[in-house]
């Protein structure tokens, strides 16, 4: 199975950034212009794109929305879009921006019954975003505690969705590998797709998780590539080569 790769772009104040363990403090800042870093990945070969609001994230205010418009209209990619959606016109216009796929993350978790909504008004263009630490899951910019990480795995199956993007929240910003214990322990707990988030850290990491479980089909990849860890060509061979 190939692997498919989303390469981060993290949105902060109009500017390309990373966090360590989800921490608004421990902040380093890649670049000033995420759309030129949109271009890059899309002339390296990248599929799709995964484009967090993060203050959004922290406080339901989209002021980088704008970007997302703009990434979508410099790169022609899909945008698979985070941070910030707390109502169903934050959905709306996420996709009327041209996002191709939306996760929730914070709403999802404090209003459970939006998810099915959600759902029904765009089908798998609604994704769910589960940011856990251990067992607990976190929101509010991983800054409150909300559930159990398995318990909201089974409700929101039941509810539809297609896809959770899970982060270990350990991991993120940590270049330490992914969790692929963890992993396989949520892929087993659901029939929807997974999107691997948090840890990636070497090519061995991309070909370790393309094997991991026949749900887990896809990688979030951020502060390896901008660490010079590996590039996105190299990242890409990794994920389709499982020999």
């Amino acid at each position: 199975m190939t692997l498919t790769l989303y390469p981060a772009i993290d949105l902060r104040d109009g500017r390309a950034v990373r966090l360590r363990r989800g921490d608004y403090a421990d902040e380093t800042v890649y670049d000033d212009d995420p759309v030129g870093v949109a271009r890059r990945f899309a002339a390296e070969g990248a599929e799709w794109l995964h484009v967090v609001d993060l203050d959004a994230a922290l406080d339901g205010e989209p002021r980088n929305r704008h970007l997302v418009e703009a990434i979508v209209a410099a790169t022609g990619l899909p945008v698979q879009a985070s941070g910030g959606v707390r109502s169903m016109d934050d959905l709306d216009q996420r996709i009327a921006a041209g996002a191709s796929r939306v996760v929730l993350g914070t709403m999802a978790l404090e209003e459970p019954a939006f998810v099915g909504a959600a759902v029904a008004r765009h089908g798998d263009k609604v994704a769910v975003g589960l940011d856990a630490q251990g067992r607990r899951l976190k929101a509010r910019g991983w800054t409150t505690e909300v559930g159990d990480l398995f318990s909201a795995l089974h409700h929101f199956t039941l509810q539809g969705v297609a896809r959770f993007v899970f982060t270990d929240i350990e991991r993120d910003g940590m270049l330490a590998g992914p969790n692929v214990e963890r992993l396989v322990e949520v892929a087993e707990a659901t029939t929807a797709r997974i999107t691997a988030s948090g840890g990636v850290a070497t090519l061995d990491d991309l070909r370790t998780l393309a094997t991991a479980h026949e749900r887990v089909d896809a990688a979030i990849v951020g502060k390896a590539l901008y660490a010079g860890r590996m590039t996105l060509p190299q990242a890409l061979a990794a994920a389709g080569d499982q020999s």
